[in-house]
C-alpha cells in the first residue's frame, strides 16, 4: 500500500523547459507523448477544468491496475475518480457499477453520467427503480449490489470496477455492515474505488483494504478548494472565529472571547427570579451588553446574509418542525428574495415536476403554501417532505432560485447541494436517547456544504450566538476536521446461510475473520497487552507496601472485602424483592384505578389509562426483562399524560378508587385531558397516600456478615496501628488486579469475535433446522431471499403459515411490522389495528419473536452487539392497511399522525419486503406469494407512486 498526500492545487507538468538540455527536453517531450496515449488523457479532455494532483494520482493508479482509496473534503471532486472508473471500463469493455447509500444520490449520479454517455449506456436499479440493468455502467444502491453477489447474479460476468462512493457509511450504526459484506466478497477481478470524506485513519482503513482487496493506493486530500472561512453572529455583528496569530497560527478571535466572559458574568433569568438584589452598574452593565449581544431571529439571518452578499445559504436545524417554522416566520416577516422573473421560472419547473400528482393531493401535501415560500425562494429540506418535493428544492436551489435552505442533517449526507453559506443554529442536536453535542465530524460535514467550486472564491460556515457558547470549544469543532471510520460490521442470519451456502462453515468463518471490524479489533489488543504488562509491574509495589509484621494483611484486607460484597448483595436483594413486589402491584392495576404515583417527575394523583402491561409478558421471553416491568399510562393530576416506568414504583402501590374513562376521552386533546384531570382530584383528591412501612435490615440477622466481623475482630492484623494504611494498599492493589482481569477478558474478547458471534448464529439456525452442517436446508434457501432487520422473524412467518389466508391489504399491515420504527417513545396509546384476520396474525407474529427471543438468550446473541430480532412496531399497520384498502390520501395521513415523506418511505419499505416475501414464499400450497404481489400493487399508487425516491 502506498500512501499519497495531496495538499494544494495545480498542474503536474511543470512548463519551466527553457533552461533544460536538449537530452531533457527530448526527455520530457517522450513523457509527454507517452501521458498523450494514457486513457487519463482522453480523460481529462472531457472537463473544461484541470484536475487537481490527488485526482491525476489516483486516476494514474488506477489506469495501473490497482485500488485506490481516496479520503478527501465534501466538494473538492472525489467523484472525479470514479467517474475515470467509468471511462477505463467502457475504454477496456467491462462493465463498472457506481454504487451509492442512498437512492437520492443514485438518481442523481444516474443523470449525470446519462447527459455523459448516453441513456443506453446507463441502467439504474434502487429498491423501486430497474431501467436498463444490464448496461456497461449501472448505478446502484450498495445494497443492491450485495443482494447481487449473494445470489451469483449473471449481472456481475464482466464486471471490472466497482465505485463504492461515500464508503464512510461503513461506519453506519444499522446499514454499515453492507459496505463490508461487499468489498469482502467482490470478485479479485474487479478493481475497486472507494471514496471517502476525510477521515483521520485512512491509512488503517488502507491497510485492511490492502489486506482484503490487493494493492490499494490511498490518496488522502485535507485542501478545501474553496477555502472556508468561520463566523460566530451575535447581535447585529459578524465575528471571525480565528484571527492569524503568531507564525500564521489560528487563534480564536479576542473579541469572540471576550463576549462570551461577558455573557457569562450577567446574571440569569432564574438568579433575577430568586430575587438577587443588582447594582445600578450591574443594570447598567447588563443593558449595554443587551444592545451587543443577542440571538438573531431567523429572517434577520437571512436579511443579513443577503445584505453581506453570502447567499445561498443552507440553515441546519435538528427538527423537522422547526424547518416549516422558520419557512413560515421569514414568509410572515415578508422576505422576498426573488424577483418577479425568478418567481415565475420557480412556477414553471414547479407546476412541471407537480402534474402528475392529483389535485385532491395537492391541498393535503401543503403544496400551495410549499409553492410560495419557492416563488420567495425559501424552502424547507427534510425527510419528512414528499421525496418529489424535496427534489424540487434541491433542483430550484442548485439553479440559484432558491437561495434559502433550512434543513436537518440529512441533507449533509451526500446530496450534491452546495451552497455559499452554511448557518449552525446550534451546535447540540438530539440523538435519539439525549441532547448531545455535535461532534467534530458532523460539523466537518454540515459546514462542507459551504462553497461551490468554480462559482464561489471563498466560503462561509456561520453559527449563531447562544447563551452559554464557548468560542473555544467552537474552535476545536472546526479546527478538527476529521473523525475516524469504525466498523460496525456484524454477522446476521442472512448472512449467515448465504456464506455457508456459497462457502460452508469453516470458509466463511475465515471470510469473516478478514472484516474490518475484526481488523480494528485485533489491532487495539496489542495496546491493552502493553496496559496489562504495566499493571502486573504495579502489583509488586502494591504488595509489598502492605505488608504487615502482624500477619497475612491479604488474607484480613479479603475478609473485610467479604464482608462489604455479602452486605452489598443483602442490600441489592431487599431492593430487587421490593421492585419485584412493585411489578406484582402494577400487574394487577387496570383502567380506571386511581393511584398515588410514589416518586420521580410525576409523583402524585394519577388514573390509570393502560396498564402497560408487556407484550408477549406469559410467553417466557426476554419482553418483560426488556420492558423492565409493567409500564402504565397514566394521567396525572396535573393533566398530563405519561407513561411510567419501575423507577417511578420503588414501592407497591394500590387502587385508591375507580373512574370511569368516557369513551370519547381522547389523550391528544387538551381540553379531555383538562376535563378528566379535574374529575379525577374531585374524585380522590382528599385521600392521603399510604406510608410504606420500613421492614428490618436482612443483614441484621445474617450468620454470615456475623461470622465474618467475628473473623475480622480476631485476625492479628486488626490490632495493627497502621492498619488502615496498610487497609487503603491493599484496596488498590485489588483494584489493579480486578482492572487486569477486566483488560485479559477484553483480549480474549476481542479476538475471533466476529467469528465467535458466527458461531452463536449458525448454532442457532441450525437448531431451527435451517442449517444442518454445511447444507443449506429449504428454510434456509428462504432465509437467504429475505434482508432486513427482522430477516429471521419473516422467515419463521413463512415458516408457520402465519399469513396464509390473509388479504393483499391485510399481508401489507403485517409486513409493516417487519419494517417500521417509531421515532419517538411509547409515551401514546397502543397503536390501532385492523381487525380480524390481521389483528390474529400480527398477534402471532409478536408471539413468534417472543419465542425467538428466548432462543437469542439461550444462543447468547444480544441485540446490545447489534444482532438479533427487536421486537416488532405495530405502529404502521393501521396506516398500510387503510392505504392498501384504497382510502384517500387525506385520512390516511390524519389518522397515521404522520408527515407525507415519513409515509411514503415507510410504504416503499413495505413494497420492498413484500417483493421478497413473493420471492421467498413457497409456491406449492401456499397463496402468500400471489398475495404478496396484488399487495405491492395496491401499495405502490398515488403519492407513493409517483415519488421518484425513496
Amino acid at each position: 500500500m502506498i500512501v499519497l498526500l495531496s495538499v494544494g492545487t495545480g498542474t503536474l507538468e511543470s512548463t519551466m523547459t527553457e533552461d533544460l538540455s536538449p537530452a531533457e527536453r527530448y526527455a520530457a517531450a517522450r513523457r509527454r507523448a507517452a501521458e498523450q496515449a494514457t486513457a487519463l488523457a482522453s480523460f481529462r479532455e472531457m472537463y473544461d477544468f484541470g484536475l487537481d494532483p490527488f485526482q491525476i494520482e489516483a486516476c494514474q493508479a488506477l489506469e495501473a491496475g490497482k485500488g485506490v482509496l481516496v479520503a478527501a473534503p465534501t466538494g473538492s471532486g472525489k467523484t472525479i475518480v470514479g467517474e475515470f472508473a467509468v471511462h477505463l471500463a467502457l475504454m477496456q469493455g467491462k462493465k463498472c457499477f457506481y454504487t451509492t447509500p442512498i437512492k437520492a444520490l443514485s438518481n442523481q449520479k444516474y443523470a449525470d453520467l446519462c447527459r455523459r454517455y448516453g441513456d443506453g449506456m446507463v441502467g439504474l436499479l434502487t429498491g423501486d427503480n430497474s431501467i436498463n440493468p444490464d448496461a456497461a455502467v449501472v448505478v446502484m444502491t450498495t445494497e443492491v449490489l450485495r443482494n447481487m453477489l449473494y445470489a451469483g447474479s449473471q449481472t456481475l460476468i464482466g464486471l471490472g470496477y466497482v465505485v463504492m462512493d461515500e464508503v464512510h457509511y461503513l461506519s453506519d450504526r444499522f446499514r454499515g455492515a453492507v459496505w463490508e459484506e461487499v468489498i469482502i466478497h467482490l470478485p479479485e477481478s474487479v478493481t475497486l474505488v472507494s471514496l471517502s470524506a476525510t477521515v483521520s485513519n485512512a491509512e488503517e482503513f488502507g491497510d485492511w483494504l490492502d489486506t482484503v482487496r490487493g494493492d490499494t493506493e490511498v490518496i488522502v486530500s485535507e485542501h478545501r478548494p474553496v477555502p472556508l472561512f468561520q463566523h460566530v453572529l451575535a447581535g447585529r455583528r459578524m465575528y471571525d472565529l480565528f484571527e492569524e496569530g503568531e507564525g500564521h497560527k489560528k487563534a480564536v478571535n479576542p473579541d469572540l472571547a471576550r463576549l462570551a466572559r461577558m455573557e457569562a458574568q450577567r446574571p440569569s433569568f432564574q438568579d433575577r427570579r430568586r430575587g438577587r438584589a443588582m447594582r445600578e452598574a450591574d443594570r447598567e452593565r447588563e443593558r449595554r451588553q443587551r444592545s451587543r449581544i443577542w440571538t438573531p431571529g431567523r429572517p434577520e439571518v437571512i436579511e443579513r446574509l443577503d445584505a453581506e452578499g453570502l447567499l445561498p445559504a443552507i440553515t441546519f436545524i435538528f427538527s423537522r418542525a422547526a424547518c416549516e417554522a422558520a419557512v413560515q416566520q421569514c414568509l410572515y416577516a415578508g422576505l422576498r428574495l426573488n424577483d418577479d422573473e425568478a418567481r415565475e421560472k420557480v412556477r414553471a419547473l414547479v407546476e412541471e415536476r407537480t402534474s402528475s400528482i392529483p389535485p385532491e393531493d395537492l391541498h393535503v401535501l401543503g403544496y400551495y403554501e410549499w409553492l410560495e415560500g419557492l416563488e420567495r425562494g425559501i424552502a424547507a429540506h427534510h425527510a419528512g417532505m414528499l421525496p418529489t418535493f424535496k427534489e424540487v428544492v434541491e433542483e430550484l436551489f442548485v439553479r440559484g432560485l432558491v437561495k434559502a435552505v433550512f434543513a436537518t442533517e440529512t441533507l449533509a449526507l451526500g446530496i450534491n447541494m452546495p451552497a455559499r453559506s452554511v448557518v449552525l443554529e446550534k451546535l447540540v442536536k438530539w440523538n435519539g436517547e439525549q441532547h448531545a453535542d455535535i461532534t467534530p465530524g458532523e460539523y466537518t460535514q454540515l459546514t462542507g456544504r459551504a462553497g461551490r467550486r468554480g462559482i464561489d472564491v471563498e466560503g462561509h460556515a456561520v453559527v449563531l450566538w447562544q447563551r452559554g457558547i464557548s468560542p473555544e470549544h467552537l474552535a476545536g469543532l472546526a479546527g478538527t476536521r476529521t473523525y475516524p471510520l469504525r466498523s460496525s460490521f456484524k454477522p446476521s442470519y442472512n448472512m449467515a446461510v448465504n456464506l455457508v451456502d456459497q462457502f460452508g462453515r469453516h470458509r466463511s468463518r475465515e471470510l469473516l475473520e478478514t472484516s474490518f471490524a475484526q481488523f480494528q479489533a485485533d489491532k487495539s489488543v496489542v495496546g491493552i497487552s502493553r496496559q496489562v504488562q504495566r499493571n502486573e509491574e504495579g502489583l509488586a509495589g502494591y504488595k509489598e507496601s502492605m505488608t504487615c509484621h502482624l500477619g497475612d494483611f491479604e488474607e484480613y484486607a479479603r475478609l473485610r472485602r467479604e464482608l462489604k460484597d455479602r452486605e452489598t448483595e443483602l442490600a441489592r436483594q431487599g431492593m430487587s424483592e421490593r421492585r419485584a413486589e412493585a411489578a406484582v402491584a402494577l400487574e394487577k392495576l387496570k383502567p380506571g384505578d386511581v393511584i398515588h404515583v410514589p416518586t420521580g417527575k410525576y409523583a402524585g394523583l394519577a388514573l390509570v389509562l393502560d396498564p402497560g402491561l408487556p407484550a408477549g409478558r406469559s410467553n417466557g421471553h426476554r419482553g418483560f426483562e426488556q420492558h423492565d416491568g409493567p409500564r402504565p399510562l397514566v394521567l396525572t393530576a396535573e393533566r398530563q399524560v405519561k407513561r411510567l416506568a419501575s423507577i417511578d414504583f420503588p414501592v407497591p402501590v394500590e387502587a385508591l378508587e375507580r373512574m370511569r374513562i368516557p369513551k370519547s376521552f381522547n389523550p391528544r386533546s387538551p381540553q379531555s385531558r383538562r376535563d378528566l384531570a379535574s374529575a379525577l382530584r374531585t374524585k380522590a383528591g382528599h385521600i392521603p397516600p399510604e406510608r410504606a412501612r420500613k421492614k428490618r435490615s436482612q443483614a441484621a440477622d445474617d450468620r454470615e456478615i456475623a461470622r465474618l466481623r467475628t473473623a475480622i475482630r480476631a485476625h492479628p492484623c486488626h490490632g495493627c496501628n497502621d492498619r488502615e494504611d496498610h487497609a487503603r494498599w491493599a484496596e488498590r492493589y485489588h483494584r489493579l488486579i480486578r482492572d487486569t482481569s477486566q483488560l485479559e477478558r477484553r483480549i480474549e474478547g476481542r479476538t475471533n469475535t466476529i467469528a465467535r458471534t458466527f458461531d452463536r448464529i449458525v448454532a442457532l439456525l441450525t437448531e431451527l433446522d435451517y442449517l444442518r452442517g454445511d447444507e443449506v436446508t429449504e428454510h434456509g434457501k428462504r432465509l437467504a431471499r429475505l434482508y432486513g432487520e427482522l430477516d429471521l422473524l419473516a422467515s419463521e412467518c413463512l415458516r408457520e403459515g402465519v399469513w396464509e389466508g390473509l388479504g393483499p391489504a391485510e399481508l401489507a399491515a403485517c409486513v409493516s411490522a417487519l419494517v417500521y420504527e417509531a421515532r419517538v417513545g411509547d409515551d401514546a396509546m397502543a397503536p390501532k389495528l385492523p381487525s380480524g384476520k390481521a389483528k390474529a396474525a400480527l398477534g402471532e407474529m409478536v408471539r413468534i419473536w417472543g419465542r425467538l427471543d428466548a432462543l437469542e438468550e439461550e444462543f447468547r446473541i444480544t441485540q446490545t452487539e447489534g444482532v438479533g430480532q427487536r421486537e416488532p412496531d405495530l405502529g404502521f399497520a393501521w396506516a398500510a392497511y387503510m392505504w392498501a384498502t384504497g382510502m384517500g390520501l387525506d385520512e390516511v395521513l390524519r389518522e397515521a399522525e404522520m408527515p407525507a415523506g415519513d409515509f411514503v418511505r415507510w410504504c416503499k419499505q413495505v413494497i420492498d419486503v413484500l417483493g421478497q416475501i413473493s420471492a421467498a414464499a413457497p409456491v406449492a400450497g401456499s397463496d402468500v406469494a400471489k398475495t404478496a404481489r396484488k399487495a405491492v400493487d395496491l401499495v405502490l399508487r398515488g403519492v407513493v407512486a409517483y415519488s421518484s425516491v425513496g
